[in-house]
């Protein structure tokens, strides 16, 4: 289908509309804690944000922000523009993780999960919806765990997952608009680097394994009883949601599958083939993966990426040309893979024949650095185009991803990290 685009304002409108589907995972089994916050600097008194007192303005439409980490803070940005809207000291290293709403994120302290207000806003006025903006704030409510790790939203639901303890918080997403949301609390059989994601029918899916070791996951119903399980998923990372509710799990030597009840494991083309992040879409069969084979390496700078034909039960491997890191992968609005690879270049993948089909050139080459903490390029879809930082040069680009064309790109206060957004 062919997008045709006048101005980058709408074309970032018809983005908030498209985004679906949940953000890969990374390779990290703990992370830096992080300290109390402070606001330094407050919304810019724009028209169509917020008021001089910064109460919320009603808007002509739903109105995006990207949210991205520094060494020490959180910028939240007009998404059309890429304008500083409001900048949050946060001492340490920062994790931000979208709850599905729309308007919060999770960031991740040394006390828990703590949830980020980027601002943005729509609600139902009789047969209308109307959309508000005000001041982003990183609020007092705080989900406690031990090393909060993965943030799933699924469904009509938002799971957090702890790895230090076990603990599983799930949450009706739309609950994350009143002023103290419950979750529901369950825990894991043991401690680990986790995931879980609550499915259709009050279902939980959950991996397995220990502090030391991870082997695969389960299926648990509304009640706690083991419904599936499954023990063939070495180094058990990461998941995505494909199309039919297909529940993907990366493995060190392929990729696990929850389908119609059942657990299906499709074997790597090597004796070690790890996926460990992947990307997947509600509208589409297909998931996309990284792909690493050297178990010794420290820092594997892979090739290739995997696709999982999650129907068919095939998996297939695309040659990238260059390397990508685990904040490379991203799905575009017709289901296709968007991959940033170190030549600077946006890789577009067809998943239906697992091949390259564009290529578009955005930034400087660059390398991965070794601490998985260390700001690199990193790519965020939403909707129909593609955001692209460059660290070193404390910029981010927006790329129309049907034509390749930087359409707007602006350098920040801070070298961007963790990139992220809201559709509000």
């Amino acid at each position: 289908m062919k997008r045709h685009h006048t101005m980058l304002g709408s074309a970032v409108v018809a983005s908030a509309l498209l985004l679906s589907g949940c953000q890969a995972g990374d390779d990290a089994t703990d992370y830096d804690a992080v300290g109390k916050d402070e606001k330094t600097a407050g919304a810019e008194d724009d028209a169509g944000k917020t008021d001089e007192k910064g109460h919320a303005q009603e808007l002509a439409a739903a109105q995006p922000r990207i949210v991205t980490t520094y060494d020490g803070g959180i910028l939240t940005l007009d998404a059309t523009t890429l304008d500083v809207i409001d900048d949050t000291n946060l001492p340490g290293f920062n994790r931000l993780s979208p709850v599905g709403d729309g308007r919060h994120l999770m960031v991740s302290v040394a006390e828990g999960f703590r949830l980020f207000d980027a601002g943005v806003w729509t609600q139902p006025h009789g047969d209308h919806t109307h959309s508000y903006a005000a001041d982003p704030e990183l609020t007092d409510t705080v989900f406690d765990t031990e090393l909060p790790g993965h943030v799933v939203s699924h469904g009509d639901s938002t799971v957090l997952f702890g790895d230090g303890d076990g603990k599983i918080q799930t949450f009706d997403t739309d609950d994350f608009s009143e002023d103290d949301p419950k979750p529901e609390v369950t825990e894991a059989d043991e401690a680990h680097h986790g995931v879980a994601v609550r499915l259709s029918g009050g279902k939980t899916l959950l991996t397995v394994g220990t502090e030391d070791e991870r082997t695969g996951a389960k299926v648990i119903d509304d009640g706690g009883k083991e419904i599936a399980r499954s023990d063939d998923c070495p180094g058990v990372h990461g998941e995505a949601a494909a199309e039919d509710e297909v529940i993907a799990l990366g493995c060190e030597d392929g990729i696990l599958l929850y389908k119609d009840g059942n657990f299906e494991k499709i074997d790597a083309p090597d004796s070690f083939g790890r996926i460990g992040n992947q990307a997947g879409s509600d509208e589409s069969q297909y998931i996309l993966g990284d792909y690493k084979v050297d178990e010794d390496a420290e820092l594997e700078r892979p090739e290739q990426v995997s696709v999982t034909d999650t129907k068919a039960g095939e998996l297939s491997l695309v040659d990238l040309g260059a390397s990508y890191s685990f904040r490379s992968l991203g799905r575009g609005p017709e289901g296709e893979g968007v991959v940033l690879t170190t030549d600077g270049k946006l890789k577009i993948i067809d998943p239906a024949t697992a091949s390259v089909t564009e290529e578009y050139p955005v930034i400087d080459e660059w390398d991965e650095p070794v601490e998985w903490q260390k700001t690199r390029p990193t790519l965020f879809v939403q909707g129909e185009v593609a955001y692209v930082s460059e660290p070193a040069k404390k910029k981010i680009h927006i790329v129309d991803l049907e034509s390749g064309e930087v359409m707007a790109d602006a350098t920040l206060p801070h070298a961007p990290n963790e990139l992220t957004g809201v559709t509000g």
